[in-house]
């Protein structure tokens, strides 16, 4: 799907952290020096989508407040408790300026759009510091792989490695998840199991 799919995964991956744009947009920004894909639509459709992607979390937020939200995400698994409660500490203690900030932090970037709409943020504050944010941080990914694509003619006969290369970053996204999960649920069953025992 072109500038829009891109656009559309940056969008998924504010929904769904798990999708590393730390991979797809570099990658993206690659093949628009082959010509595949145009480097401005790229910038524009991933801020788009970051912003788009970001609304979800803030309409969650801002409709059943932060306590109830915290319990809802964690409950599906998604979003790890850790990283909702972190966006939550962050935005009380920076309150606006963390949307731009947080866009900027891998961990709380996805998440920092709940505390923003439990507290009730003016939405149009909100939507400009997360197209700020969002926008510089996308476009920093995508220049890494616009210059790298440079490189073409020299990096063509490596190119065959460049799906393993993000087959790999996925595979370790997804065991970075299981694995934080994992000591998630030992945690709350040590906690919970030490007052019964006691």
């Amino acid at each position: 799907m072109g500038d829009v799919g891109v656009g559309l995964l940056v969008l998924l991956e504010m929904v769904f952290p798990p999708i590393p744009s730390e991979v797809v947009l570099p990658f993206a920004g690659y093949l628009s020096q082959a010509g595949d894909l145009s480097l401005p639509w790229l910038c524009v459709w991933s801020t788009v989508g970051a912003w788009l992607g970001s609304l979800v979390y803030y309409g969650i937020g801002r409709a059943v407040g932060m306590a109830r939200a915290v319990r809802l995400l964690a409950a599906t698994r998604l979003v790890s408790r850790s990283d909702l409660e972190r966006g939550a500490a962050w935005f009380e203690r920076h309150g606006g300026g963390a949307v731009f900030v947080g866009r900027l932090i891998p961990g709380v970037r996805s998440v920092i759009s709940l505390p923003a709409g439990a507290a009730r943020m003016n939405l149009l504050s909100f939507s400009a510091f997360t197209l700020l944010g969002s926008g510089i941080w996308n476009t920093v990914l995508i220049s890494l792989g616009a210059a790298l694509g440079t490189q073409h003619e020299r990096l063509h006969q490596y190119l065959g490695y460049v799906d393993y290369v993000v087959y790999t970053a996925v595979a370790v996204a997804v065991a970075v998840l299981v694995v934080r999960r994992v000591r998630e649920h030992r945690r709350e069953a040590t906690s919970a199991s030490g007052p019964a025992s006691q």
